[in-house]
């Protein structure tokens, strides 16, 4: 039998907590930051959790996490 790759991209931007819940880091926060509020660079620096509707997809892409 092949093994299950997983999806290295997702890899790469998802981790899974503890508790098996999947969180990601949200985008627009590396450059181009002078024309961005403090408000929004502060809310960029939050990392988020995946919807529930979601973690079913991501479980396929990384079935070794």
């Amino acid at each position: 039998m092949p093994k299950i790759k997983t999806n290295r991209g997702a890899a790469k931007r998802f981790k899974k907590t503890g508790s098996g819940k999947f969180v990601y880091s949200k985008s627009h926060s590396s450059h181009i930051l002078t024309k961005k509020s403090r408000k929004r660079k502060r809310s960029l620096r939050q990392s988020r959790l995946i919807d529930k509707t979601n973690t079913g997809a991501l479980k396929a892409m990384l079935p070794h996490l």
